[in-house]
């Protein structure tokens, strides 16, 4: 399995391609498989993304599994306090209060 992650122009956040536009978590991610670069390319041309990148993942019951330790940490957030760590389930997980 193959995913595209990057990050989004406008907050920085990482965002995850779900087969027709971005979100922020991975749960919603689908598989690019052999097209990843060319979405890839579109989507940074579009300025809709910051430097995305095809990583591998795995296809889990709860959704996919980036397979590398690093792309895992980029999807649930800080290691240190997992108070900071991104919650899929929680509606409010999009709304910043400023």
């Amino acid at each position: 399995m193959k995913l595209l992650t990057g990050n989004d122009l406008a907050t920085g956040d990482v965002t995850w391609w779900t087969g027709g536009d971005w979100s922020r978590h991975v749960e919603d991610a689908a598989d690019v498989g052999e097209d990843g670069e060319r979405i890839a390319l579109v989507e940074e041309a579009a300025r809709r993304v910051n430097v995305p990148y095809v990583i591998d993942a795995v296809a889990t019951p709860e959704g996919p599994r980036p397979a590398h330790i690093k792309d895992r940490i980029r999807a649930l957030g800080p290691t240190v306090r997992t108070d900071l760590t991104l919650k899929p389930a929680d509606p409010d997980a999009g709304a910043w209060v400023i």
